[in-house]
């Protein structure tokens, strides 16, 4: 059996498309049907049903990829460290949110840029989980962090870390409330206030309201800024309430730039996943890469 069909068997089967997985190959659609057919001929069974968008895997096509995957990802991780491979010379392209990914991964990953040998040159693109895991599907990247879940074969996600979320605001906008700490029905204490978002939305402001209070936010957002950084620099400036990151803020909180306006007891948490292509952590830099920001993400916590 012709590998080459194989391989372009398992990248359909694990992109649920001929169209993607035509992208991924760098193949034409026509030239991916083609390899499918030759192969569905050569086994006497249909392997996927056409669907108006994508395909579905038949029977026999979820059996011949659970076989065949593991050995083709195999062959893959042989042929990247093979004796005239030269790990130093691939570049790893990394996309996640603009603030996580600047404060947390780049300098973990900036480790593994070095001279050693093993080491790899490395790009970063920002931009929402949407986002990401569309470029990551598409072949854009090579390594995504995403705070959804991705669905589907194509993409295998693991847990990276937990953020905690505080609200915050300047010492002088602490003052005016009071010193009473607003309990789990006492968000209409805060409504006073005005909101530091990164979004009309008001995505962190929202969620800390429905997980501390079981309300929504009834201020709208004063100050719109898309990063969070930039939320935090407006907070200190004294602009009104922020929800945050802890490790975004931590610094702030110890200078005293900002300070909790509530600490509930059990704060409200975002999840981070590590994502790739199934089947590429057999390449030796993303497989580092990976395994480095795991080990980092324990630190982190």
């Amino acid at each position: 059996m012709d590998l080459a069909l194989l391989r372009t068997f398992v990248t359909v089967h694990r992109a649920g498309s001929f169209t993607r997985a035509a992208a991924l190959l760098g193949l034409s659609q026509p030239a991916v049907t083609s390899q499918i057919r030759t192969l569905e001929r050569q086994l006497g069974r249909p392997l996927f049903l056409r669907q108006a968008r994508g395909v579905t895997p038949t029977t026999m096509g979820d059996e011949l990829a659970h076989k065949a995957a593991p050995h083709l990802d195999a062959l893959v991780e042989i042929a990247e460290t093979g004796p005239d491979n030269d790990a130093s010379l691939r570049t790893l392209h990394l996309a996640g949110p603009p603030e996580f990914t600047a404060e947390r991964a780049l300098p973990t990953l900036t480790e593994l840029t070095g001279d050693d040998g093993q080491g790899f040159a490395l790009r970063a693109s920002f931009g929402n989980a949407e986002e990401t895991l569309e470029g990551l599907a598409a072949g854009h990247h090579d390594l995504a962090i995403s705070t959804a879940r991705p669905r589907g074969a194509l993409l295998s996600a693991t847990t990276l870390c937990d953020e905690e979320h505080v609200l915050v605001a300047a010492p002088h906008r602490a003052e005016r409330l009071g010193s009473a700490q607003p309990g789990p029905k006492d968000a209409p204490f805060l409504d006073d206030l005005p909101v530091i978002e990164v979004h009309e939305s008001l995505p962190f402001v929202s969620r800390y309201w429905a997980s501390v209070f079981d309300s929504r936010p009834a201020a709208p957002g004063t100050v719109i800024v898309p990063d969070l950084r930039a939320v935090l620099a407006c907070a200190i400036a004294g602009a009104g309430l922020a929800v945050l990151p802890r490790y975004l803020c931590a610094l702030a909180l110890k200078r005293g730039e900002v300070v909790p306006l509530h600490e509930p007891a059990v704060p409200p948490l975002r999840t981070y996943f590590l994502v790739v292509r199934t089947g590429t952590l057999a390449m030796p830099h993303i497989a580092r890469a990976h395994e480095w920001l795991h080990r980092a993400a324990a630190r982190w916590g």
